[in-house]
């Protein structure tokens, strides 16, 4: 019997032995997250506790981060912050009751998740603890930006469900031709996602230079700040 026919039919108890082990240990890892609130309305984001959830994920929109001796990052500009949220096409939220967090116990005995159960989460009582947007021409393209989960509740699947939301309504909007601009350690986790290389081979530039009229060869790149300018070489003769 196959290991997929033995699950379907015997469960683990019929795996090899070497297999059972791994696949207890596999699911006992596994933590379910706390009861959370998923939230799509860009005006449930407070944009100071955003503004702090950034600080807490290490997050950062730029692609050039300027980060200090501790490899910290510098927060997020406020105003260009609020500006991005109101310009965004899909806003996701994740809230969750502090009370309910991880370490944290609500109410007591055997029954001491009542208060969740009683009292569900919502963006009013719950702390901001997930995010993720998509920026779009609302016709044809979209492109996912700025998913993070604080690392307290990170591998319990919240990232993904941020992913599918924006996705679920992305595509409900006749929108499929989705992407995620990631780093190589985060392309697993959107592939996860059902994300892959583009079937036409096609590679993302990004925009890094100042526009100029001069050809190549007669140009100098010049950092200023985060920004790289291209500027005429020194060896041309200009005619003022």
């Amino acid at each position: 019997m196959s290991v997929a026919a033995a699950v379907v039919h015997g469960g683990y108890g019929y795996l090899p032995s070497k297999f059972r082990q791994f696949s207890h240990k596999t699911i006992s890892q596994i933590k379910p997250p706390p009861p959370i609130f998923i939230s799509t309305n860009p005006n449930d984001v407070d944009s100071n506790h955003l503004k702090d959830l950034y600080s807490l994920c290490n997050h950062s929109s730029h692609r050039f981060p300027k980060l200090n001796s501790q490899g910290i990052i510098e927060p997020v500009d406020i105003n260009k912050l609020k500006k991005a949220l109101r310009h965004s096409y899909v806003v996701v939220s994740v809230f969750t009751r502090p009370d309910l967090g991880p370490g944290r116990v609500s109410g007591s005995g055997l029954h001491g998740d009542w208060i969740g159960k009683v009292v569900p989460v919502t963006p009013g009582n719950g702390e901001l603890v997930g995010f993720g947007r998509a920026v779009s021409d609302t016709g044809l393209t979209a492109a996912i930006y700025d998913v993070m989960v604080i690392p307290s509740l990170r591998r319990r699947g919240i990232g993904r469900k941020i992913v599918q939301r924006i996705l679920r309504i992305l595509v409900n909007r006749d929108i499929y031709d989705i992407a995620a601009l990631c780093s190589d350690q985060e392309k697993p986790f959107f592939r996860a996602c059902g994300f892959g290389d583009d079937v036409l081979a096609s590679t993302t530039m990004m925009y890094t230079r100042s526009a100029s009229t001069y050809s190549e060869g007669e140009q100098m790149v010049k950092c200023a700040g985060r920004k790289l300018l291209l500027v005429p070489s020194l060896r041309i003769n200009l005619k003022i």
